[in-house]
């Protein structure tokens, strides 16, 4: 059987349900293809929260996403009766030279909105919670700073698409995807889609859709942490222990937030190359142990906050998609292709979900974006590849 649609969306989870919903607010025709059920836990947009920061160490002009985020995460809320974002503020901690601060202040700067800096006793007065601060460290607030919740908010954007006329194929694996210059067209097991554009925003699994992206993405297996207090628990409770990034001495760094109404207080490594493990999606190991998992990460929980008890109370498996470079992939996939890449999260691409939804549609048609996309363009490592600097979710 074939069917037709303008745009068609593989992969929804939070970039392409977002996408999808962008596109569906727009009236087009769209289709989305998810290979599981809608807001699975097999892939990267699941695990109760995520951190949400306007001031963006990664690259400045992820300030303005990040602002565009904010307003469409409300717009998804008010349409579907659901809380999308909790502000609570968000705190990044290190030397005041370091890409910590220096970028955090650059994102905020380009989204025009004003931070507050501690210095060395303003952060220690203020956070008691944080132990062993180097004598360099100040703190950054972030006062739009909080935490999304990934279930919700990818069951709630394909909730809306469909309201608006958009058409979900779950449990559907997409086999192919062949642009042959005046359409694409999507082959699945049940159905051949014909389609002027498609957006594949389908996380670890688009290297293996995209042969081209095969050499500049790459799948990892981070697993997901939460503790709790050993004592004082409401210090370590929202907002009085807001999401963080914290620089850590040696080079290693943790993010997090604290505990809040169905989830206790999530911390995590940075991704340092070492420290997790490149995975193949469909063969993940997805058993969390002390000594492969989480054995380091105490230890740096330890050094941190020593009011939280250093051993997890529930783990969760994820992956996320590293690029070579650490920012995503979002743009045509070469000049005048069809082909819409929006991948590459890195493991901080959730909390720009509905912006990046919306920069795909503004790419598949046609329209202007709102934020110049060249420091995301998927041929960008054409001439050269670097080596990627992820940091948290």
């Amino acid at each position: 059987m074939e069917l037709q649609a303008d745009v068609v969306v593989v992969g929804l989870g939070g970039w392409g349900s977002n996408a999808l919903w962008r596109l569906a607010k727009r009236g087009v025709s769209v289709i989305g293809i998810e290979a599981r059920s809608t807001a699975h836990d097999q892939g990267s947009s699941h695990g109760l929260t995520r951190l949400f920061r306007i001031a963006c160490r990664e690259h400045p002009l992820l300030g303005p996403v990040g602002m565009r985020a904010r307003e469409l995460w409300e717009e998804l809320g008010a349409a579907t009766g659901t809380t999308q974002l909790t502000t609570t503020g968000a705190l990044m901690v290190g030397a005041h030279g370091s890409e910590t601060i220096q970028g955090s202040l650059a994102a905020a700067e380009a989204a025009g909105i004003a931070t507050e800096l501690l210095d060395h006793e303003a952060l220690r007065s203020r956070f008691p919670q944080y132990g062993n601060l180097d004598p360099d460290d100040v703190g950054l607030l972030d006062p739009f700073g909080g935490i999304n919740y990934p279930e919700r908010a990818v069951e709630a954007a394909t909730r809306q698409a469909v309201e608006l006329g958009a058409r979900v194929l779950t449990g559907t694996p997409v086999r192919s995807i062949t642009d042959d210059g005046g359409g694409v067209t999507i082959e699945t097991d049940a159905d051949v889609i014909r389609a002027e554009h498609v957006v594949v925003s389908a996380g670890c699994w688009a290297p293996g859709l995209l042969p081209e992206l095969s050499d500049v993405l790459q799948p990892r297996r981070m697993p997901m942490f939460w503790f709790r207090p050993a004592a004082d628990a409401d210090s370590f409770a929202l907002p009085q222990f807001p999401a963080f990034i914290r620089d850590l001495p040696g080079g290693s760094g943790i993010w997090g937030h604290g505990s809040g109404p169905g989830h206790a207080i999530k911390v995590g490594m940075w991704d340092d190359g070492t420290n997790f493990e490149d995975c193949d999606p469909d063969t993940i190991d997805r058993m969390v142990t002390r000594e492969r998992d989480w054995q380091q990460l105490s230890g740096l929980v330890t050094q941190a906050f020593p009011g939280l008890d250093p051993e997890p109370v529930e783990t969760k498996m994820c992956m996320v998609t590293d690029s070579l470079d650490g920012q995503f992939l979002l743009g045509r996939l070469g000049p005048g292709s069809r082909i819409i890449v929006a991948s590459g999260d890195t493991g901080h691409g959730f909390k720009h979900a509905p912006a990046i939804g919306e920069l795909a549609a503004q790419v598949a048609l046609g329209e202007r974006t709102f934020v110049d996309l060249d420091f995301l363009d998927p041929a960008r490592f054409a001439a050269s590849k670097v080596l990627a600097k992820p940091i948290g979710r």
